[in-house]
């Protein structure tokens, strides 16, 4: 079965200039990688091929939602609603850096009540099972801030992605992510079925 692809993406040129206007707060320029997005290469003929993935369905009553909206007044159903013609144009990224600006805020924050909870629970416990309670509650706490600190760096990386106009696009074969991919996982770099094959070479090879 022949792996599915999107729709085509539009014109991109100029997009960098455009979103330039925007009023959205500015970040550095990064170098993207945007020889994937020129060279598309086909999997192999007798390679695996993921299932398709399911598409997502569009309100027609919104498609024209956000050419009188800002963009923080839009919602995720309008973005959705969006034509395909319109894709990761410059509405959209500052919809999805605004997006990722609030998640990372969220971290920092969640980051600074670790610390401050840590610091008040410096007092020793005399009970060895309240003690013990505690330091695995400790420990719990460390990992979910560690897991939420590598996620704030693809969050700055994807912040970059978008600065350089290459936000939404797949790392391997070029093509549209898709908005409601992105919704699910702002900082995705791989289309579903490109994750999906590099998922599935990771459990038959090894990382």
């Amino acid at each position: 079965m022949p792996t599915q692809t999107a729709a085509p993406a539009p014109a991109r040129g100029g997009r960098v200039s455009r979103l330039s206007q925007l009023t959205v707060p500015s970040m550095p320029q990064s170098v993207a990688s945007t020889a994937a997005k020129s060279s598309f290469s086909q999997a192999p003929s007798n390679a695996l091929v993921p299932p398709p993935p399911v598409a997502v369905k569009k309100d027609p009553k919104l498609a024209n939602n956000w050419k009188t909206k800002s963009v923080d007044e839009l919602t995720d159903a309008e973005v959705i609603a969006m034509p395909d013609t319109e894709y990761m144009n410059e509405k959209q990224m500052a919809f999805f850096r605004l997006k990722l600006v609030e998640l990372k805020r969220g971290i920092l924050e969640n980051a600074g009540e670790t610390t401050e909870h840590l610091r008040e629970d410096t007092v020793v416990v005399p009970d060895p099972a309240d003690r013990a309670t505690i330091e695995e509650e400790h420990a719990l706490e460390l990992r979910t801030r560690d897991r939420e600190r590598k996620l704030l760096k693809k969050i700055e990386q994807s912040i970059q992605r978008i600065d350089a106009g290459d936000y939404g696009y797949c790392d391997e074969t070029g093509e549209p992510i898709g908005v409601g991919r992105l919704l699910a996982r702002p900082t995705a770099t791989l289309s579903l079925e490109a994750q999906q094959r590099r998922e599935l070479k990771q459990k038959m090879f090894g990382d």
